[in-house]
């Protein structure tokens, strides 16, 4: 198995981001869904809630990603029944990696990126396809966007952002990306995940911020 030919082909086709901040983190992603150079969609959701401290962004074959969807959240709902508390993402990701991990002669074509809150610690987690993680402490962006929109944090990005500031740069990095990438585009989604729990924007804030 190729596993840098498996990286390189789930690149393509869409931005997703994860920024870190005092007081949470921030989520967000284009909603274009293309196969090859054809956009079969402009309303695609590729960002999830998995619970009210919980979130993670899809790129890569829609029906692999789906299903470590499903399977979060269900993952999520028995923990939070047997042990009467959130699942923490640093849990969720050890559970995606192990999945992810057996199945990696024949991966899951997928790159994701999960962030939460561990008793109210902000945590973003970059997960690739067959297993292998990596904590973020300041942000992340995947898919063939993610060039353009790290350009943009990386000039940005301090370690006293709130999540309102990030969640005004997120949306403006999501805008040069779709500027410079063609399978990214259509608008965009962003979530906050704070203690107050799981906030998306509505079209019209976003519309604010990018102004």
């Amino acid at each position: 198995m190729d596993y840098k030919n498996v990286t390189e082909n789930i690149r393509h086709g869409t931005t997703t981001i994860g920024i870190v901040c005092t007081d949470g983190v921030v989520m967000g992603a284009d909603v274009r869904a293309t196969y090859g150079t054809y956009i079969s969609s402009g309303e695609a959701i590729k960002i999830h809630k998995i619970g009210d401290n919980l979130a993670m962004t899809i790129a890569g074959g829609v029906g692999d990603a789906e299903y470590l969807v499903k399977l979060l959240k269900m993952q999520s709902e028995l923990y939070q029944m047997n042990e009467s508390k959130p699942m923490t993402p640093s849990s969720a990701t050890s559970i995606l990696s192990l999945v992810l991990q057996e199945s990696k002669m024949y991966p899951y074509m997928v790159e994701l990126i999960l962030g939460g809150l561990n008793r109210d610690k902000p945590e973003i987690y970059d997960i690739d396809p067959v297993g292998g993680y990596i904590k973020e402490s300041r942000y992340t962006s995947t898919g063939s966007g993610s060039i353009a929109a790290t350009g943009y944090l990386e000039s940005i990005y301090s370690p006293d952002l709130s999540t309102t500031d990030a969640a005004k740069h997120l949306a403006k990095a999501l805008k040069i990306a779709m500027k410079k990438d063609s399978a990214t585009g259509d608008g965009m989604k962003v979530v906050a995940i704070t203690k107050k729990g799981y906030r998306e924007f509505s079209k019209d804030e976003i519309e604010k911020m990018l102004k």
